[in-house]
């Protein structure tokens, strides 16, 4: 069965030209052209993303608003004042970890490429110290996912910005030392812009966030709290 097509050429184009004009009033005169072609899309591929989590991700189970990342650049520490990204993402917290980064899914259309990834993108601290020591006791079981074949076919590692030295307080001898040294810990697939207008794109994408549940679960084990996630409303019924 062919799976439905939510982008299509003008989204594309869109996405193509903001990189080119990133001005309000090019953005103004075509806010039309984004609503219809980039965003409401957009929001219903997350909806039908969201409702597939209910088999292998539930705790990560969002309204789509809540997931969309905003579309405004935050400019008040940046050089470039472009008020606008080149690209539109969605991001899947686990519950009781919304403020406070911790291990999700992800992807984003953009003028240049499609992004699908999953783990812990620079995480705090706390959470930092939390992961490497679970990485101390459990390094096998997580040598078993992030070496996982299948998973490396469908993503690459990311960039881990690695410590050049063991952290304070860890053992440099630990066989878990070459992912303890990691500050993030995540895979990423970086596909051709026009994935997105392909009809099996929520397939795509769920096909690989099914592969990385496994990675992402160990990640959020010692920094989710251990509460029952929340109902949460999806394609016209509650998921609990």
């Amino acid at each position: 069965m062919t799976g439905q097509a939510y982008f299509n050429e003008e989204t594309l184009r869109f996405l193509r030209g903001l990189k080119r004009n990133n001005r309000r009033e090019w953005f103004e005169e075509r806010r039309g052209i984004y609503e219809r072609e980039l965003k409401a899309p957009m929001l219903a591929l997350i909806e039908r993303l969201t409702e597939g989590m209910a088999e292998y991700a539930p705790a990560h189970m969002r309204p789509a608003a809540k997931c969309l990342f905003r579309f405004y650049r935050d400019t008040r520490f940046s050089a470039d004042k472009s008020p606008y990204k080149t690209h539109l993402g969605a991001w899947w917290a686990r519950s009781g970890l919304e403020k406070t980064s911790g291990g999700g899914y992800y992807m984003h259309v953009g003028s240049t490429e499609f992004v699908i990834a999953a783990g812990v993108y620079m995480p705090a601290k706390e959470q930092l110290l939390a992961i490497r020591r679970r990485l101390l006791e459990h390094h096998a079981e997580w040598k078993r996912l992030i070496e996982d074949k299948k998973l490396l076919r469908a993503f690459k590692v990311h960039d881990p910005m690695a410590l050049a030295r063991a952290p304070k307080g860890f053992p440099a001898e630990h066989p878990a030392m070459e992912w303890i040294k990691w500050r993030q810990w995540g895979v990423t697939a970086h596909l051709p812009a026009e994935t997105a207008l392909k009809a099996g794109l929520a397939e795509e994408i769920e096909k690989r966030f099914r592969l990385a549940a496994p990675l992402v679960d160990f990640l959020n084990a010692p920094l989710a709290r251990a509460e029952r996630p929340r109902p949460v409303w999806a394609g016209g019924r509650l998921h609990r």
